[in-house]
């Protein structure tokens, strides 16, 4: 199969269009410099002759690649998001490609104290020759996941321009707001039409994934007593106080993600703001397994609740959010989803790396909303900070495992 790849060139055009999503933002999409991108999208999927191409008005790309093939083919749709993560500032990225990688560090130009190492990044241990790219040391690079865009509209210009390439119906869909969980919450399913899915959104080369945690979020709402600091004794019971001792109460050596991996789930504290009267912290809760899930919120519960002995008076309110669940469900119902996914990859010339993911991606949800949707490598690294790094050469085989998986799936049909 010879492919004439684009995919670094959009890439490289992609990571300079600022997508940075909002979670402070109640607006859908919740930024709208996250649309720039998706109408450019519009317009190149337009160009290669896909038709139906368009941006919905909550920020959402679909489009049809129309079968080619007589025989019965399921609707297959690969995904990927636009936004990249409010972590680290996506503005003004300046991508850099470090041609033929020797092994050495790389040290960011625009500030000399980031650094890649392969010490640090063993996965650059297999990058020897290959082509990297970074960002220059003031911003992410948005691999996280413009890599899968670029990947999959590279892909999707091959099939177009191929016609002898047989295939299926084939959905694209590119989503808003991914990083702030928020990434599915308007996709019209209906609309999409798609059987099964994939999301161009993993890690190391050949990585497939069809685990993901299972999520809740949690909130705990304390409620203190305020009295006039000077005349505070034996009367006030500061909300704040008691919210920092809940926190300093977790157990540091389990279910914290400082000091879990692998299988092993967590509760984590990403929030904690109030006065002395009340006080807000809000929780992630991870597990694998949902019956642990739930029993690492009833320990957080009672860990409050024997704080609050202490502080007669003052007592704390309980609110938990499903937010997803283990993807790994709905896929096993299908197994040809992940069988195909792998001899796809394989076909890339690629060993696949069947894996859990520590987190979850829009497939998560989209697996439980009818679409059964596992997750594909897309040769992102370092996601979320200064060191994201990506190659030329795991994108490019991307793309061919996104060709593959069309032809598979067409040739296992009748």
């Amino acid at each position: 199969m010879n492919i004439i790849y684009t995919v670094k060139e959009r890439f490289l055009n992609y990571v300079k269009i600022d997508t940075q999503s909002d979670h402070h933002s109640k607006t859908v999409p919740s930024t709208l410099k996250q649309t720039h991108l998706s109408k450019i999208l519009v317009e190149e999927l337009l160009a290669i002759g896909i038709t139906d191409a368009h941006l919905d008005q909550f920020g959402y790309v679909y489009a049809t690649i129309l079968s080619n093939s007589h025989k019965n083919v399921p609707v297959i749709c690969f995904c990927s998001h636009v936004d990249t993560s409010p972590d680290c500032s996506g503005a003004n990225v300046k991508p850099i490609v470090h041609h033929h990688y020797t092994g050495e560090d790389l040290i960011l130009p625009d500030d000399s104290s980031i650094v890649l190492k392969m010490t640090e990044h063993p996965d650059l241990a297999q990058q020897i020759g290959n082509d990297i790219i970074t960002a220059s040391g003031n911003t992410l690079l948005g691999a996280d996941n413009k890599a899968g865009i670029a990947e999959i509209m590279d892909a999707a210009t091959f099939l177009m321009s191929h016609p002898e390439v047989k295939h299926g119906e084939i959905k694209i869909l590119f989503t808003p707001d991914e990083e702030i969980g928020r990434g599915v919450n308007y996709v019209d399913i209906k609309k999409l039409g798609a059987d099964f899915g994939y999301t161009i959104d993993g890690e190391t080369l050949g990585s497939y994934e069809d685990e993901t945690f299972s999520a809740d979020g949690m909130t705990i709402t304390i409620y203190g007593i305020s009295a006039h600091p000077g005349f505070a004794k034996g009367k006030m019971q500061s909300a704040i106080k008691i919210a920092s001792h809940i926190i300093n109460s977790l157990p540091k050596n389990r279910i914290s993600p400082e000091s879990t991996e692998k299988m092993e789930g967590f509760v984590h504290p990403v929030s904690i703001e109030g006065q002395v009267e009340q006080a807000t912290i809000e929780f992630i809760i991870r597990d694998f397994d949902d019956e642990n899930l739930f029993t690492h919120e009833e320990e957080l519960r009672n860990i409050t609740l024997q704080i609050l002995e202490q502080y007669p008076g003052a007592y704390a309110e309980f609110t938990v959010t499903e937010q997803y669940r283990n993807m790994k469900k709905v896929i096993a119902q299908y197994p040809e989803v992940s069988q195909y996914a792998l001899m796809a990859i394989e076909r890339a010339g690629i060993e696949p790396k069947k894996q859990s993911i520590r987190g979850g991606t829009d497939g998560s949800r989209l697996s439980f909303m009818g679409l059964p949707c596992p997750n594909i490598f897309a040769g992102e690294h370092a996601f979320h900070g200064k060191q994201e790094w990506v190659s030329v050469q795991d994108m490019e085989a991307a793309v061919r495992t996104i060709v593959n998986l069309a032809l598979i799936w067409e040739e296992n049909s009748i």
